[in-house]
């Protein structure tokens, strides 16, 4: 993963297994992602499925990830991956750190063993403005999509309403609503948007 580069990073549990079972899985996976992910990348908007994630980030720029690699070489605790960049191997190391800290917690908690997630995490590169906007439009009304809803406001575990509120949040409200061209707009595009989709 780039530099200043905006992806859909996405995941899913090993074979019928579901990664959250309960409101506390939710909860403790965004604990998590905001403590290894947020050093790294910019989260704009996202939505956790029973058995999947989704998740909209820009990766910070190069002198904020040479700041932050410069901390951890500083503690001695990065084993960077072989065949990437420097910048690139801290991103995905981190990733690595979040998997490995929820899968651990989650065995213990349930009594399981073994990977819990698909190895080698999804992540697609936002090319354009237009894919962008169908991005954060997918991942709002996944849980739609996937039968668990009939509307977007009303899933717990998306951004949709979260980033319409004021409530303190590690997402980069305005950020998404900067893109968008202001609230209003962020609001209007999903509401023209489900309309196309019925």
């Amino acid at each position: 993963m780039q530099a200043n580069t905006y992806y859909h990073v996405y995941n899913r549990a090993n074979g019928s297994e579901n990664l959250f079972r309960e409101p506390k899985n939710y909860r403790y996976f965004l604990k998590q992602w905001v403590k290894y992910i947020d050093p790294v990348a910019d989260s704009l908007a996202y939505c956790l499925m029973p058995n999947h994630f989704h998740f909209l980030v820009k990766v910070k720029t190069e002198a904020e990830l040479k700041a932050f690699l410069s901390i951890k070489d500083k503690r001695k605790s990065t084993t960077l991956s072989k065949g990437l960049k420097p910048l690139e191997r801290v991103v995905s190391l981190q990733f690595s750190h979040l998997f490995n800290s929820y899968s651990q917690a989650y065995n213990k908690m349930y009594n399981r063993k073994g990977s819990l997630f698909i190895p080698n995490f999804k992540k697609k590169e936002i090319t354009s403005d237009n894919y962008l906007a169908t991005v954060v439009l997918y991942i709002h009304q996944n849980p739609v999509q996937h039968g668990f809803t009939k509307n977007i406001e009303s899933w717990p575990y998306n951004s949709y309403k979260l980033l319409l509120t004021e409530q303190k949040t590690f997402l980069k409200r305005r950020l998404l609503y900067d893109w968008f061209g202001g609230k209003e707009k962020y609001i209007l595009f999903h509401q023209q948007s489900i309309l196309e989709f019925k």
